[in-house]
């Protein structure tokens, strides 16, 4: 139940910050995207402190030895950098290129401009049951 609430309490502080940083505003981001035309470069500053703050904060965070409430910390155990990697990857960013969303605002966005951000989240859904479906391991 503590993991719950704690993935709850995570979720609630990443779409706060997602939306003060207007990242669930697909126009702000299209237009950071957008370097040869009409760039804002606003979000670069979001991105800089965000590293900012991991850069800071992140080697504390296994000084305690496991999670505040888990029993272990769940790390990947792959860190190949492979094909289906690289092509998972360009295939969000073109997809984040094209909307102006990725999932978290996308998701986060689902209360804030339903019309737009359905349609995105739908898609999005189909496109991972399609990839449960397609590459099995």
């Amino acid at each position: 139940m503590r993991s719950l609430a704690a993935a709850f309490i995570a979720g609630v502080l990443f779409g706060i910050g997602l939306y003060v940083a207007q990242m669930v505003n697909p126009e702000k981001v299209l237009a950071f995207l957008d370097v040869s035309g009409r760039w804002d470069p606003s979000l670069a500053l979001v991105m800089g402190a965000a590293v900012c703050v991991t850069a800071l904060g992140f080697p504390g965070v296994f000084r305690g030895g496991k999670p505040l409430w888990a029993a272990r910390f769940s790390l990947p155990a792959d860190h190949d950098i492979d094909r289906p990697l690289l092509f998972g990857a360009g295939l969000f960013g073109l997809g984040w290129g094209m909307a102006g969303y990725c999932p978290g605002p996308a998701i986060a966005a689902l209360l804030i401009q339903p019309a737009e951000a359905v349609p995105f989240v739908l898609a999005m859904l189909g496109g991972a049951w399609v990839q449960s479906r397609t590459f099995r391991r």
